[in-house]
């Protein structure tokens, strides 16, 4: 016989026990806290973000240089760890060499392999940048009945938000 929970846990299916909602994830961590703060059982929150969208901040161009030196500063820090992985086994001023071998090896690795990967790209992406996902709303979600009180906690704390 499977074991099977009686009520599985879907925040979607949930919403009528949202007890706020908040523009921003730091609002819905606050209320949340204070929650917390008043020995509120927390593991009955859940903070659902809707509306998401993909956020992608350009830092910079990208140029073969840019890639080739990018690649030499992660491959010297791989250098750097095999380096000392190694060095653990010797003794003396070897391990010095090793370290300092392992890091100019691994950068010089590092550099071939960021100049060719950003040449093969064609210069279809000739730009850095990071993303993020954003949601344009948090919605502060209470199971097991407990909803009632979280509202009157929030509430009385001055945490509403807009639900």
């Amino acid at each position: 016989m499977a074991n099977i929970e009686p009520n599985p846990v879907n925040p979607v299916s949930d919403a009528w026990n949202t007890v706020a909602s908040y523009s921003s994830y730091a609002e819905a961590q606050t209320a949340v806290d204070r929650l917390s703060d008043e020995r509120f059982p927390v593991e009955q929150i859940d903070i659902v973000g809707s509306d998401l969208r993909l956020v992608e901040h350009v830092t910079g161009r990208m140029t073969k240089g840019r890639a080739a030196a990018m690649g030499a500063a992660s491959g010297a820090w791989f250098g750097l760890f095999i380096g000392l992985l190694v060095g653990l086994f010797t003794t003396g001023g070897a391990w010095l060499g090793l370290i300092l071998g392992g890091i100019l090896i691994g950068a010089l690795w590092g550099a071939i392999f960021g100049f060719v990967g950003h040449a093969a790209t064609g210069g279809q992406r000739d730009f850095s940048s990071t993303r993020s996902l954003a949601a344009a709303r948090y919605d502060v979600i209470v199971r097991g009945g407990h909803a009632d009180h979280a509202r009157g906690i929030i509430q009385r704390e001055g945490l509403s938000g807009t639900a």
